[in-house]
């Protein structure tokens, strides 16, 4: 091997993460990030792959963009980390990809479903979970069974946002309908109080909120103080055990489509080895972020293994590649990889949050 690829030494990989850990989007990069380490954790407990250790360096970005690409440099340049991983949100994410292309790094499993990690195709990006136009059209096309059509959307003011609110209004279309009201959040802000206005006068059946936990909240509480009987739909990177968490008691009913199986099934061998590992590591509190973080280790893993003891960047990714529903099983969610798609699943369901707290599906 050669000795200057970066991160890379007889001993160790050396892998980078930018993400919230600290505003009020910090539930998800926190989550996200535990389980990932307690999956590295764990196969550095049993050896590592193929003699090295993993090591996760993390840099908090708040959520902001210019932050994540800042951290991205360093990162890149004066930390040399092999791969980046686990980026957290679509700007962050967005303000990544220059710099990742400019540097030919590999940047794994970005916790966003936005369109901008899967079109065009990037060599250098790959995506576990499904994408938000998966998560949109699973929603809307279950609101339009039952007979809703008056639908309103709740978005942050920024790439995500837009992203979930293309993917609904394209969902609508489909079906030769529109959306009834939108209104809108800044990004960290809960200043909702212009949005329940807006939302409220039009009395939509059901409200799709395409934000994070903080303003999602803010907004189910107040309409609900108001008086709306409707109902409240999210995408999964709303953070789901950080929004009940906000809402308590309020958050009964609440739905919340999710890209990775329900963590509580104890019928699957996945859930059961991560809840193994989870508790193990010290978490007793397992969730749809750590599992998702989980799962992203998970392949990063196996994508190592394959590329063999002479790791390079470009071996790494030519291995990525190989991986698919044929030569690798994970229990209940499939990754299929190739040399022309790197969007590893299209796994969503459907959970509701009951009023014992829980969530169910």
């Amino acid at each position: 091997m050669s000795a200057d690829v970066p991160g890379v030494t007889p001993a160790q990989i050396v892998i980078g993460q930018s993400a919230a850990f600290s505003g009020p989007a910090a539930e998800l990069g926190t989550q996200y990030r535990a389980g990932a380490l307690a999956y590295f954790d764990y196969v550095n407990a049993i050896g590592g792959v193929h003699k090295r250790q993993i090591r996760l360096l993390t840099r908090d970005d708040q959520y902001e963009a210019d932050h994540a690409a800042a951290n991205t440099r360093i990162l890149i340049t004066k930390e040399n980390v092999f791969a980046l991983f686990g980026y957290v949100g679509t700007p962050t994410s967005n303000a990544a990809i220059p710099i990742v292309n400019a540097a030919r790094i590999p940047f794994f499993a970005p916790l966003t479903g936005a369109s901008s990690m899967r079109e065009p195709f990037n060599r250098f990006v790959f995506n576990i979970r499904a994408g938000y136009n998966d998560e949109t059209e699973f929603l809307i096309d279950r609101s339009v069974r039952i007979g809703i059509r008056k639908i309103a959307v709740f978005y942050q003011n920024d790439a995500y946002g837009l992203a979930g609110l293309a993917g609904i209004e394209n969902a609508l279309r489909k079906r030769n309908l529109s959306l009834v009201e939108t209104a809108t959040v800044e990004r960290n802000s809960t200043d909702v109080g212009a949005a329940v206005q807006r939302l409220m006068l039009k009395k939509p059946e059901v409200v799709v909120q395409i934000s994070a936990y903080s303003s999602s909240a803010a907004l189910i509480r107040q309409m609900r103080d108001r008086g709306f009987a409707g109902q409240f739909y999210n995408v999964s990177f709303v953070g789901g055990q950080a929004l009940m968490d906000l809402l308590g008691k309020d958050a009964h009913g609440v739905v919340i489509s999710q890209v990775v199986p329900f963590p509580w099934t104890t019928a699957n061998p996945l859930v059961n080895e991560y809840a193994a590992v989870m508790r193990k590591a010290g978490y007793e509190q397992l969730n749809f972020s750590s599992f998702e973080g989980y799962i992203a280790a998970k392949v990063f893993v196996e994508g190592l293994r394959r590329a063999g003891p002479e790791l390079t960047r470009e071996k790494f990714i030519s291995a990525l590649e190989t991986i698919n529903t044929r030569t690798y099983a994970l229990s209940g969610f499939d990754i299929q990889f190739s040399r022309t798609s790197h969007n590893g699943s299209r796994f969503v369901e459907m959970t509701v949050i009951g009023a014992d707290g829980k969530f169910k599906n």
